[in-house]
C-alpha cells in the first residue's frame, strides 16, 4: 500500500496527501472529500478501501488516522453546488478544498480515480487508488465516516426518508419514499428525475 508514496517520494516530495471523495452516487446530501498526509513509510493496520470495511471497524479507525496523520482535512460540497456544477465538478470542489485545508501544505496530492481537480500543486490521478495507496485509503475512510456521521444527523431532521438506513443511496425503501413523501430539501433533484417521473406514470 505505500508504492505510490514511495515512488514520488523517491522523486523528492516531501508531503504528499492521498485525496478520496465519499458520496458521489446518493440521491440525497453532499458529497465529502478527504486528504491525508502520513508520515513517511507508515502503515496502520486495517487500512484500506473503506467500502470493505464494517461501520464499526471505519469509526475506530477514523479516530487511529486523525491521531497518527501528519496532517488532515474534512471537507464538502454542498445540494446546492450539486445541482449547480453538477456532482462531478462539486466531487473536484470538494476535493480542492480538503487538500487546501491542510494543516501542513502538501507538495504533491494522489487523487482517487482517473480525474485530479485544479490544485496549485503537482497531481496524479490513481484508479482504485484507495485499494492501492495508504494515504488514499486513509482519506476514503475519514470522507466516508464523516458523511455517514452527517447523515445519522439528518435522519433525525427528516425522519420519514430513514437516512439512517441508507445514507442517501438509491435503495428501493428509499425510492418508495421519495415517491411517497415527495423530495425534501436536501434530495439532488437532478438525480431524481427518472424516479419521479417513473413515479408520475406508475
Amino acid at each position: 500500500m505505500l508504492e505510490f508514496e514511495e515512488l514520488y517520494t523517491s522523486q523528492g516530495f516531501k508531503t504528499i496527501c492521498g485525496v478520496d471523495e465519499a458520496g458521489r452516487g446518493p440521491l440525497a446530501g453532499p458529497v465529502f472529500a478527504a486528504a491525508v498526509i502520513l508520515p513517511q513509510g507508515l502503515e496502520i493496520e486495517g487500512v484500506t478501501d473503506s467500502k470493505k470495511l464494517s461501520e464499526k471497524k471505519r469509526e475506530m479507525l477514523f479516530d487511529v488516522i486523525k491521531e497518527k496523520a501528519l496532517a488532515w482535512s474534512i471537507a464538502s460540497a454542498s445540494v446546492e453546488e450539486i445541482e449547480e456544477l453538477n456532482i462531478l465538478q462539486a466531487d473536484m470542489l470538494a476535493m480542492k478544498r480538503a487538500v487546501e485545508g491542510l494543516q501542513i501544505p502538501a507538495d504533491f496530492a494522489m487523487i482517487d480515480g482517473n480525474k485530479c481537480p485544479k490544485l496549485d500543486i503537482p497531481c496524479v490521478s490513481i484508479v482504485k487508488g484507495d485499494a492501492r495507496s495508504e494515504s488514499i485509503a486513509a482519506a476514503s475512510i475519514l470522507a466516508k465516516v464523516s458523511r455517514d456521521r452527517l447523515m445519522l444527523s439528518l435522519a433525525e431532521k427528516y425522519p420519514l426518508y430513514s437516512f439512517e438506513k441508507h445514507k442517501g443511496y438509491g435503495t428501493e425503501a428509499h425510492r418508495r419514499a421519495i415517491l411517497e413523501y415527495g423530495p425534501c430539501e436536501i434530495h439532488r433533484m437532478s438525480f431524481l428525475k427518472k424516479i419521479l417521473a417513473g413515479g408520475k406514470n406508475g
